[in-house]
């Protein structure tokens, strides 16, 4: 028999992945969604649905480019910034009389070209992304109120806005979800399917391996971070529509819920794994607290306790559990292994 035949199938890494840590998440979202429907008033009832929909729109979109940029090591805390100068410059132009045609192009471009500024700090002068992004961060947000100061810009189209906050067949599922829907196959297939995929992971888990394997690091996560700003301006652009309101705080804090969803999802902090799934899952979840909390009343400085306990949490419990599982094969290669027994078989006469 050959050894093809004998040898056991390997599953996928990202395969082996969903199998634990994101099947858990995946499990604690749906428990989450029965408890909340049947404690909660009013959660189970498709208007809250539909809500709650709209309400992880943004974060699910903005997710999706920040599941790549952590699963390479780095982070991009300035994308609730992005949001937020995008819908400021949406509302600018708007006012000045552009047609809505043109302007939602331009915004996705303003946020790619926002994710190219940090992109050339980390890549090209080599600056870490935790400091930088938290100087994008002030900078994207003060952008925002010397473009639109303290007012608000409304009266966006009606086609538009309707379509936003429509829902597909008058139904309780919103019409803005088949754009995350797509979005979200792309990006998975990418991640999990493509070689782009693999050098994202190979220069997440070890850079000069990865530079060793012919990966050009700088220039992958330059574009990371280009798509992460585009992506952000399109959730300004949706976040503008859904409210009918163009404002420079829109988005204010949402890039510690986006943060705390990827690496609920199993997404590590120190980069090289991470599974899509499991990243959508930790966005349902934490929407699904906030909103079970927002019905009843709890205030948003709650909301923001709630939010900080489960980042922390999502960091502080996989590395636990890493600890442990190399404490217990430790162990294991310690212990002897034991002498096999011998039977003792009767003298023939």
């Amino acid at each position: 028999m050959s050894a093809s035949t004998t040898a056991p199938r390997r599953r996928a890494p990202w395969l082996a992945r969903l199998a634990s840590w994101d099947a858990a998440v995946i499990l604690v979202t749906v428990i989450a969604l029965v408890v909340a429907s049947g404690a909660v008033e009013n959660f189970g009832t498709s208007r809250n649905f539909t809500f709650l929909l709209l309400d992880l729109l943004p974060i699910a979109l903005i997710a999706l480019p920040m599941t790549f940029v952590i699963v390479t090591g780095e982070i991009d805390l300035s994308v609730a910034s992005t949001l937020g100068l995008t819908s400021a410059f949406m509302g600018e132009m708007w006012d000045k009389g552009l047609s809505i045609e043109t302007i939602i192009p331009l915004c996705i471009l303003l946020g790619a070209v926002l994710g190219a500024f940090n992109g050339f700090f980390v890549t090209v002068l080599k600056l870490p992304s935790l400091a930088v992004t938290i100087g994008t961060l002030a900078l994207y947000r003060g952008l925002a109120f010397v473009v639109l100061g303290d007012s608000a810009v409304a009266d966006f189209p009606n086609s538009y806005t309707s379509w936003v906050t429509g829902t597909i067949g008058g139904g309780s599922v919103p019409n803005v979800l088949i754009p995350l829907i797509v979005l979200a196959l792309a990006f998975g297939l990418v991640l999990h399917a493509t070689p782009i995929g693999r050098a994202v992971f190979a220069a997440g888990a070890s850079e000069q391996a990865a530079r060793f394997a012919g990966i050009r690091v700088g220039r992958l996560k330059f574009w990371l971070y280009v798509v992460s700003g585009a992506v952000a301006g399109l959730a300004g652009v949706l976040w503008t529509l859904r409210y009918s309101s163009a404002r420079a705080d829109n988005g204010y804090g949402a890039e510690l819920a986006v943060v705390a969803a990827v690496l609920l999802g199993g997404v590590s902090i120190f980069g090289g794994k991470g599974t899509l799934p499991g990243v959508l899952a930790g966005v349902v979840l934490l929407a699904t607290l906030q909103n079970a909390l927002r019905l009843q009343d709890v205030s948003n400085e709650a909301l923001n306790i709630v939010t900080g306990v489960l980042l922390i949490i999502s960091v502080l419990l996989p590395n636990i559990v890493s600890s442990v599982r190399a404490a217990i094969q430790r162990r294991r290669r310690r212990l002897p292994s034991s002498p096999p027994a011998i039977s003792a078989s009767p003298s023939r006469s």
